[in-house]
This record gives structure tokens, C-alpha cells and sequence, in this order.
């Protein structure tokens, strides 16, 4: 995987300016399934599984790792559908936090799909 599963999110406290479009499209390079979304203020993707229950496992595992992480992404799903958008609210954008979460849920999707 890339260097940003070897990072670990870091605690925003705000007072610090987002990514600006460079910048986040730098990280995206590393994420390239992600969409960055409203100029630069969010990145989305959506994962595709074969039924309801596979979706729900893999929203468990997303749920556990934002936890972990500290870095909460706002999650929707349903059959055979799972849409993660990830921000820093602190900020009001994007954070190198946001794609180390992308990062670490892209790798969490391959080792799902190789059961």
C-alpha cells in the first residue's frame, strides 16, 4: 500500500488552513479511487460489494478504524453500496488526516475482497 497506511491521523485542533488544491491533489495521487469534491473541501468514494450484509461488514470495519484513528467519516450504504466522505470540520477542508483515512479504508476494502 502507500506510505499513508503507515501514518497514523493526528489530532486536529483547528487554526491551521486546508489543503489547498495542489496540495490535496497531491495526496489523491496516492488515493486514486477517492473524488476530491466542493473545490477541494472534501474527497469521496464509493465502494461497490456484491449484497446488503458485505456492504454492512465492510461499514463496521470503516466504523472501527474511525475510532481508532480518532477521524469520524460521514458514511451512507445500502444494497451493494458504500459512499465514505471524508473532511477535517476543524478546518473546513482537507487534512493530510483525511487521506491516511482513505488510505487505510482502501486497504481495509482489498483485504475484504480477498476473503
Amino acid at each position: 500500500m502507500t506510505e499513508l497506511t503507515r501514518k497514523t491521523c493526528t489530532p486536529c485542533q483547528g487554526g491551521i488552513p486546508p489543503l489547498t488544491p495542489v496540495e490535496a491533489e497531491a495526496f489523491r495521487l496516492q488515493t486514486p479511487e477517492w473524488a476530491i469534491r466542493d473545490d477541494a473541501h472534501r474527497i469521496e468514494r464509493t465502494y461497490k460489494f456484491k449484497n446488503f450484509a458485505d456492504a454492512f461488514v465492510f461499514v463496521q470495519q470503516a466504523a472501527e478504524l474511525a475510532e481508532s484513528e480518532g477521524h469520524h467519516p460521514d458514511i451512507s450504504f445500502g444494497w451493494g453500496y458504500v459512499t465514505v466522505s471524508l473532511q477535517t470540520k476543524k478546518i473546513k477542508g482537507l487534512h493530510e488526516n483525511d487521506f491516511i483515512m482513505a488510505a487505510k479504508l482502501d486497504r481495509g476494502m482489498d483485504e475484504l475482497s480477498q476473503r
